[in-house]
């Protein structure tokens, strides 16, 4: 399956020079830097602590819009601990310093206070949590201004925004920030959707109505079809995992959504087109849609990824049993 990558435009599935391989005599497994021998390499520099390295990988992309990339760069454990060093003395690359340190700073927040409810998080995880992201914050502004075009500050502003509880008018600033520079780009769509849940301040239904005008308003092929599939899962999750994907019609917008997105003969696969697929899947999955999910299981070729079934008890397990299921 990793020699289809990339596929779309109507020319036919092309084989991927830089796809890793899957592991053999698996039937699920984790996905591992976006499958790719780049990324992979982008990853390995990191652990490494090596900032030319890591600037030399990235290379390839565009992290101040490949959001997927980027966050495999910043999930890497340590990276707050040398990319200070970086943002001081690397003057001619400090805009993309800044981005990752303030881009690393935002999962390094969210680290220290956890999943756990917030009634349940500790004064020093609080505070802890405010520590990282004001770095972030400062960080990210900085690289955005440096660069004013870059989509990549203002999708992970929303994200330190929501966790600073800087209220509704300042996140609403930041994504029509990141709309000016890309109207269709599903990194920051995803974020706002998360911002008006419920348990973030927002109305019931607000979420899935955004994301149905969102759809609407994007072409064949485009993988902004993936917020449809994730304001159902929302939903079910704020409906504390009850039967609200469960109907028909439902099931008929998933199918329409998928068809017209990551199922199109226009959809372009690019690195982490992996997690769309998994989003689908799941969402697919729990609405008992069988034959289309068939189709997006089978495209996976058994690669799972942790989001979103983190909302799930036993993430893999349940991607395992779904995935038999069909």
């Amino acid at each position: 399956m990793f020699g289809r990558l990339f596929g779309g435009g109507g020319h036919g599935p092309a084989a991927d020079p830089h796809a890793l391989p899957a592991p053999r005599g698996r039937g699920v497994y984790r996905l591992e830097a976006l499958g790719d021998t780049r990324v992979l390499a982008l990853v390995r520099a990191a652990r490494a602590g090596d900032w030319e390295a890591v600037k030399a990988a990235a290379a390839p992309f565009d992290l101040g819009r490949e959001h997927q990339v980027l966050s495999e760069l910043c999930d890497v454990a340590g990276v707050q601990d040398w990319i200070g060093r970086a943002v001081e003395e690397d003057k001619e690359h400090r805009a993309l310093a800044l981005l990752v340190s303030g881009a690393r700073h935002v999962v390094w927040g969210w680290e220290a206070r956890t999943s756990a409810r917030a009634v349940d998080v500790s004064r020093e995880q609080w505070r802890v949590f405010h520590e990282r992201l004001e770095i972030a914050e400062e960080h990210l502004l900085q690289a955005a201004e440096l660069r004013p075009e870059w989509i990549s500050p203002w999708r992970r502003l929303l994200t330190s925004g929501r966790g600073m509880s800087l209220g509704r008018a300042v996140t609403r600033t930041r994504f029509d920030a990141a709309l000016r520079r890309d109207p269709l780009d599903p990194g920051a769509h995803l974020e706002w959707l998360s911002q008006l849940q419920p348990r973030w301040g927002g109305q019931p239904g607000r979420a899935l109505a955004f994301a149905r005008q969102a759809f609407d308003g994007a072409p064949e092929g485009h993988r902004l079809g993936c917020v449809i599939p994730m304001a159902h899962i929302e939903e079910w999750v704020e409906s504390d995992r009850g039967n609200h994907l469960d109907n028909a019609q439902v099931r008929q917008e998933l199918r329409h959504a998928a068809e017209r997105s990551i199922l199109h003969p226009a959809h372009e696969r690019r690195p982490g087109w992996q997690e769309d697929f998994n989003t689908f899947a799941m969402a697919l999955s729990l609405a008992g849609e069988r034959d289309v999910a068939r189709r997006v299981y089978r495209e996976l070729g058994g690669a799972f990824t942790p989001w979103p079934w983190k909302y799930m008890a036993q993430p893999e397990a349940a991607y395992a049993r779904f995935r038999r299921r069909v």
